[in-house]
């Protein structure tokens, strides 16, 4: 008996010893700074705040920031990275050129707000600064607030061929997106759920002029709707030219989305296939009936995304140039 507790004992240690050395996900918690640098949220809010104050579009360029970076290489701000002579980052990719510079400037700004304070300096991962960027502002437009878990470390690599086939496109049916969500854990309903963040941000004609402009015109699109795009949105129209995502409320984080979608005002097939597919029909007509089941449905979600491909120290480091590897 006393030598079996004695191999008890010793397995239990080496297994203590073994997670210390390469933690895995569980390391993530909302306490990860208390000591190391305890006003990391604030800090972070104020500078947000600031850019936000600035310029409106750095809230759904931010969201959609994170959202890119997670699903690829998982959230480890791999997608902050500038390109070098030799290496081609992530953020140079086809699907990542329209992610718009003041998503990048938030995460830059709020760094530069950390790294001020002399405690605090080198010692905050981009990703988690990133990761409370992004809470912060869905706040900001009215959205949920939510408790961030933090203790990511940044990646070492970032390649634009890692990007290959790992995005949402505007085109996907529901079978493709339930497939791009499940490969990094997540449910149809999460996927439905992070949708919704559609209901900030906008796009260029080029990404749905195939839906309004096709011989007949998609018939899932509300013609009132198709109208509208087709005078925003001429044939020859501008490549610059942008419109928003949600046309009746774009600049409030909200679950008019799915409403919106009820109506046919999806702007892109994978936006309009959730209500048309009945297979995540009554998922959107839950969220578009109550504020309260969107947001937690949302949350819970995000909380999900911000744990896909987690680095630890074993596998990532605390980048001192958050687009510098």
């Amino acid at each position: 008996m006393g030598r079996l507790n004695l191999l008890l004992v010793w397995s239990l240690s080496l297994t203590l010893f073994l997670n210390y050395l390469h933690p895995t996900s569980a390391q993530l918690s909302p306490n990860h700074y208390a000591n190391i640098c305890p006003n990391l949220e604030s800090i972070v809010r104020q500078a947000v705040t600031n850019k936000s104050q600035q310029t409106f579009v750095t809230v759904p360029a931010t969201l959609r920031l994170f959202f890119h970076d997670c699903f690829v290489q998982g959230c480890d701000a791999s997608v902050l990275i500038a390109s070098t002579g030799n290496n081609q980052a992530e953020k140079d990719h086809q699907d990542n050129l329209s992610l718009a510079g003041d998503g990048f400037d938030t995460v830059i700004k709020a760094k530069a707000a950390v790294d001020a304070v002399p405690q605090c300096r080198n010692k905050v991962s981009c990703a988690d600064i990133l990761a409370l960027a992004t809470r912060d502002v869905i706040a900001l437009s009215s959205g949920p607030s939510y408790t961030v878990e933090l203790g990511r470390f940044d990646g070492l690599v970032s390649r634009a061929t890692d990007v290959n086939g790992r995005l949402p496109q505007p085109t996907n049916n529901l079978n493709q997106l339930n497939s791009l969500f499940a490969a990094n854990g997540l449910t149809q309903t999460d996927m439905i759920a992070l949708s919704g963040a559609h209901t900030l941000g906008f796009s260029h004609c080029s990404k749905f002029a195939s839906r309004i402009y096709s011989t007949p015109v998609d018939p899932t699109l509300n013609k009132q709707y198709v109208a509208q795009l087709q005078q925003m949105c001429p044939r020859n129209v501008d490549p610059r030219i942008a419109i928003n995502m949600d046309p009746t409320t774009p600049r409030k984080f909200d679950n008019v989305y799915y409403q919106n979608l009820q109506q046919g005002k999806g702007l892109f097939t994978s936006d309009q296939i959730l209500f048309t597919d009945p297979r995540s029909r009554n998922t959107v007509n839950s969220f578009a009936s109550s504020t309260n089941v969107f947001n937690s449905n949302f949350v819970a979600a995000m909380t999900k995304l911000g744990r896909v491909g987690v680095k630890t120290a074993r596998n990532g480091k605390i980048r001192t140039d958050c687009s510098v590897l």
